[in-house]
């Protein structure tokens, strides 16, 4: 396996993550925020991005999946569930990369369903090319190009996530 160079260095997703909180921030003014992070993947973007959101924010978390190492199974399995009861509130959800959009409609629906009064998601990659599933996307961090991405919390079989930048996978011959 061969990781390459930064795609996106650790300044620049860090200058993007005060950025997008910045933009939070405003829209939320006087309201309160219960944030929830789709794990694994946006663990590292999630923890930097809520630290720097400047209203009061309940954290929660869903754990998902429909990733076998490089390729989407196109089944989506929720291993954990949402725990904070969500009703009359404002949700954010917050995941790392947005390609085919087909887990993040899944589980946007499933907030939706439990009475969210709003819902705005946040994501900090967008890989338009492999949109399947039309997903509105309120905060939007870096457009990418249809390549597999790791670290910073993007893993290849649940390895790289612990790189501080982000880079292009490649596997070797």
């Amino acid at each position: 396996m061969i990781i390459g160079k930064p795609f996106l260095s650790a300044e620049q997703i860090q200058d993007k993550v005060t950025e997008l909180a910045n933009k939070i921030s405003n829209d939320y003014i006087g309201k309160e925020v219960v944030a929830v992070g789709i794990l694994k993947g946006a663990i590292m973007f999630f923890s930097d991005i809520i630290r720097s959101i400047q209203v009061p924010v309940t954290i929660d978390f869903i754990v998902a999946s429909s990733y076998l190492k490089t390729m989407s199974t196109g089944e989506i399995k929720i291993h954990y569930d949402i725990r904070e009861d969500i009703r009359g509130k404002h949700v954010l959800l917050i995941d790392d990369i947005i390609d085919t959009g087909i887990s993040l409609n899944y589980i946007r629906e499933r907030i939706l369903s439990m009475g969210a009064e709003s819902l705005k998601i946040c994501v900090l990659l967008d890989k338009k090319e492999r949109r399947e599933v039309d997903v509105p996307v309120d905060y939007i961090g870096f457009e990418v190009p249809n390549k597999f991405l790791v670290g910073y919390g993007l893993d290849y079989d649940n390895k790289y996530r612990n790189l501080p930048y982000i880079a292009i996978f490649k596997k070797e011959r």
